[in-house]
This record gives C-alpha cells, sequence and structure tokens, in this order.
C-alpha cells in the first residue's frame, strides 16, 4: 500500500540558520556604541572644508535639528565655517506650481556645472497642515543633477517657518558656501509670502512665468514683481512659443511702470524652454551680468550687510517665541487663557500681557 504525498503548505516557514550558543560580547558592545557614535563638531568641519557631501548633510541634518544639543552643536559648526562662506552668488526662484520650477533648475543647474561651476540646490518643499509631512520629492524630480559630481540637492520641509521657507536655511547657505559651492540656487514653495523670505536672503531673484495661463496681468498686481530682478517665461516650446513671446512684451511694460531698484538694476524679461533646453545660457549670462554691475556699484556688499541685520532680528523673535513657548510658567497656564479668551472672559491683548509677565518673572 503505497502511502499519500505529503504537501507542503504555500505558508510553511523554513527553517533558518540556528542562533549561536555563545556571542561575542564585546562585539555586540563595539557595535552599539559605534552606532552611537556621532562625528564632533571638529570632524564635521574638516569635512565640510574637504567638500564632503556627507559630512555637509550631517551638518544641515543638526541646524534644521529642533533639539536643544544639535542646536548648541550646530551653531559652533556654523561659527568655524563662516569665515570660508559668502564666496557664492545666492540665486532665489520661485514661481507657482506647474511653472516648471524642477525641470527649469535641473537644466539651469546641468548647465552651470557644465562651466565648472559647483551648484547647491536648497529645495523647499511645503509641509501639510494637517500632517506636518513632506514629500521632499526633488531628488528624484531632478534625476540627472543629483548624479552630478559638482552639484548637491538638499530638499527640506517648510514646517511652520515665514512663508514655507525652511526654518534654517540661511544657516545652510553658510554651510554650503564653506564646502565649496559657489552657486547657491534657493526654490520657493511658490504659493505666497515664501518669495519675501526668500528676496531677504539672496542676491539675485528670479520669477518663472508661463505664458497663456492667465499670469500676465496677475503678475502685474503682484507686488512679486517688484522683488524679481528677472522674469524667464518658461514651456516657451512648440505651440508655446508665440504666446511666450507676447507674454515677454506684456511683462516688459509692466516693468516700466515700477521705480528704480536700489540696485540700479533694470529687471529683464526672456523666455526660455528647459525641457529643450533653450535660452538657459541668457539666464545666467543675464545673472552674471547683473553680480557685475552691483559689485561694481557697491550694492552687491551692502545689500549682503543688510540681509545680516535683518536676520540677526529674525533670529532673536524666533528664539524669543521658543523660549515662550517652551517655558514651564507659560505652559501651565496658556490653556487656561485661551479657553478665557475664546469665551470673551477676557481681552487677548490682556491675556498676552499676563503671559509675558509671567515669562519674565
Amino acid at each position: 500500500m503505497s502511502s499519500k504525498p505529503t504537501h507542503t503548505s504555500a505558508l510553511h516557514e523554513k527553517d533558518g540558520v540556528s542562533q549561536p550558543d555563545s556571542l561575542n560580547k564585546s562585539s555586540i558592545a563595539s557595535i552599539k556604541k559605534n552606532r552611537r557614535k556621532q562625528p564632533s563638531v571638529d570632524e564635521l568641519v574638516t569635512g565640510i572644508l574637504n567638500q564632503d557631501k556627507v559630512a555637509l548633510s550631517r551638518a544641515i541634518t543638526l541646524v534644521e535639528s529642533k533639539n536643544t544639543k544639535h542646536l548648541e552643536k550646530a551653531t559652533a559648526i556654523i561659527e568655524k565655517c563662516l569665515p570660508h562662506a559668502n564666496k557664492s552668488i545666492r540665486i532665489g526662484i520661485t514661481g507657482v506650481p506647474g511653472v516648471g520650477k524642477s525641470t527649469f533648475i535641473e537644466a539651469f543647474g546641468k548647465h552651470l556645472t557644465s562651466l565648472g561651476k559647483k551648484v547647491a540646490v536648497l529645495a523647499v518643499d511645503p509641509s501639510s497642515s494637517i500632517s506636518s509631512g513632506s514629500i521632499l520629492g526633488d531628488k528624484t524630480r531632478m534625476e540627472e543633477l543629483v548624479k552630478d559630481e559638482n552639484a548637491f540637492i538638499r530638499p527640506s520641509a517648510s514646517g511652520d517657518s515665514l512663508g514655507g521657507v525652511a526654518r534654517k536655511t540661511r544657516e545652510t547657505i553658510i554651510l554650503c558656501e564653506a564646502c565649496g559651492f559657489d552657486t547657491i540656487i534657493i526654490e520657493t514653495v511658490g504659493v505666497g509670502q515664501s518669495e519675501t523670505a526668500v528676496h531677504s536672503m539672496v542676491d539675485f531673484f528670479l520669477l518663472l512665468k508661463l505664458a497663456g495661463a492667465g499670469d500676465e496681468l496677475q503678475g502685474i498686481k503682484r507686488g512679486i514683481i517688484e522683488m524679481a530682478d528677472a522674469i524667464v517665461i518658461n514651456k516657451a516650446d512648440g505651440d508655446n512659443v508665440k504666446r511666450a513671446q507676447m507674454a515677454r512684451t506684456e511683462f516688459k511694460r509692466a516693468l516700466h511702470l515700477y521705480p528704480q531698484k536700489a540696485s540700479e538694476w533694470q529687471p529683464k524679461v526672456v523666455t526660455a524652454s528647459a525641457l529643450q533646453k533653450n535660452g538657459i545660457d541668457d539666464v545666467w549670462q543675464m545673472i552674471s551680468a547683473f553680480r557685475e554691475s552691483t559689485k561694481n556699484n557697491g550694492y552687491f556688499e551692502n545689500h549682503r550687510k543688510q540681509q545680516n541685520r535683518f536676520w540677526l532680528l529674525q533670529t532673536i523673535e524666533e528664539r524669543l517665541k521658543h523660549n515662550f513657548y517652551t517655558n514651564e510658567k507659560v505652559k501651565n497656564v496658556l490653556g487656561d487663557y485661551l479657553n478665557a479668551t475664546e469665551n470673551s472672559m477676557i481681552s487677548p491683548f490682556h491675556a498676552a500681557q499676563q503671559l509675558l509677565k509671567l515669562l519674565n518673572s
């Protein structure tokens, strides 16, 4: 009588490698110790000055951290890197979602690296107001530039900072400059006030626009036109070339309605196709001309001094706000004051006055 064949379930788990009876405790301890070991301030600074991207990334992570110990370490790194910074051109690029910022920045960045430039792209991704999460997909969208040895892309979440600019973008610029990057590109979220914050940390502000999207008159009305040093009508290819040329004419007329800039630079309007790589070199030539012009008339250096002054005051405000919300006395009664204010039992102004007194008591 033949026996029935046995069938092994698809869910059957095969026996794995058995754990040895004894483990080397010293090896385990060594592995755990190395896992916890973090590079010192001097090690990170040395790495940054030697143009090590890994050291740069680690330092930026410390800068972006809200941990108090990380903040102290990041501050020390920035102080040591500061003498090696300020040797780049800082370019802010903005535009509404869908205008082709990532495609343009990749084409622009690849053009610059082909000229021997070292390019750092600081891309700020919008954070969700509900989950506080961000996609941080810029490295995926710039797949060619990310593989370039002379390029560095750092996506950061905007968090709850001013207008969507990453909380520590200003400090990150210093680290990138110390690491040898001579061209810093900051891509904004492009949804409002982020332009104001980016304008306060860059030398040249570039606005990307689309033709035939009802953008012409809307652009004229917005204050962002006053901040722009150049307007690029992107996606000027295929059937859109004629519309792009018309949009260029409209924006050129609009720019003449604004008073002369303190830089004495007359903003330019050009067309470009990031997809076909057309007009990219024109943009760089324009930025180079701006840099030469503003350095000759003294505006370039003076503008950076004013920016340093601005960011000192901004940092003071940020630290005061942080100290207020982390103060134990304030935290214990803030909820009560909020409830009292909501129910009109106390005015918001009087509540604020009482809470600020607690902070100083």
